[in-house]
């Protein structure tokens, strides 16, 4: 008679072969089509900037690790895929030498100081872009028309529509020919990118659906209330850094709550701060700081979704 094998260990059981090396490749090769939209409409200012960006991070992860006498672990790819994402959400004009330095911050201020990867609250990229933002305001908000090596200057399609309600074409958000970052232009390359991540289980769809649809309904809603003043939310989810943050950076487990329960409270309250920022705040883009207030949340929701064990109460 053959006996039963039990095998008993402690949470979580991991029942599929993925680490943590294999989920940040995954992400970087999703972000590939938006690397070939950003270099196709920005040409070498993107190539460039993409180059400078993960050299620092990379270098900047290896030196702070040595200093620190710990274990080099630039080869699992979490540094590489933060210079990629810091890349872009930064604007074409930006100088190599501060993309450098954001890289440098990103590492530095948004990951290491917490203990490296794993320990840190915030999106280690949103922080090298709220630097840059914070130190260089005007190089943050300065754009270039897509394909112009003269770098004849423009405004987004969301500051056009705050700032004079000139509504960019749908057609032209969706494929990218718009002033913006290097990586938030072309939304079809986004989706692309978005659709791998999740066919090979390397992002849980909860977040995206409920940050994407809060921002659809609630513009939808203002949209029906008053055409004249708000966009169509269509509007809102092609243009700006919608896509990118909500599929690529929204959805960085290390900041992001763990439970079913919270990814839906996390998309949402993104949502509706992207809602509040772009109709009625200063700025005309909000989706960098819906993400770091709500990362900023998360180990409360974590706390309060967690589920009741078996047999147990609540307390």
């Amino acid at each position: 008679m053959m006996k039963e094998r039990l095998i008993i260990s402690v949470s979580p059981h991991q029942k599929e072969k993925v680490n943590s090396t294999k989920v940040m490749r995954g992400v970087t090769c999703a972000l590939i089509p938006a690397v070939i939209a950003s270099i196709y409409y920005f040409r070498l200012r993107a190539f460039l900037l993409i180059l400078v960006c993960i050299a620092g991070t990379v270098l900047t992860e290896a030196i702070f690790q040595k200093l620190r006498r710990k274990s080099v672990t630039v080869y699992d790819g979490s540094a590489v895929l933060t210079g990629l994402l810091l890349a872009l959400i930064l604007p074409p004009t930006l100088p190599l030498w501060a993309g450098f330095l954001g890289a440098v911050m990103a590492i530095v201020l948004g990951k290491q100081l917490f203990g490296g990867l794993g320990h840190n609250i915030f999106n280690p990229a949103l922080i090298g872009r709220a630097f840059l933002m914070a130190s260089f305001p005007v190089m943050l908000t300065t754009w270039i028309k897509p394909g112009f090596f003269d770098a004849v200057s423009t405004a987004t399609p969301l500051a056009m529509m705050k700032f004079s309600h000139n509504i960019t074409p749908t057609i032209e958000l969706f494929l990218g020919n718009t002033a913006g970052s290097l990586g938030e232009t072309c939304a079809v390359a986004l989706i692309i990118g978005g659709l791998f991540l999740i066919i090979k289980k390397y992002m849980d769809w909860r977040i995206p659906l409920t940050y994407l649809g809060t921002v659809f309904i609630l513009s939808g809603i203002l949209y029906l209330i008053n055409p004249a003043h708000f966009a169509t939310p269509w509007f809102h989810l092609f243009s700006g850094g919608l896509m990118l943050g909500a599929l690529f950076m929204a959805t960085d487990p290390v900041t992001s709550p763990v439970t079913k329960k919270g990814r839906y409270i996390f998309g949402v309250g993104c949502g509706l701060i992207v809602i509040l920022i772009r109709n009625w705040g200063g700025l005309p883009e909000g989706v960098m700081y819906s993400i770091l207030l709500m990362n900023a949340f998360t180990p409360l929701i974590n706390r309060y979704t967690v589920p009741v064990q078996f047999g147990g109460g609540k307390k």
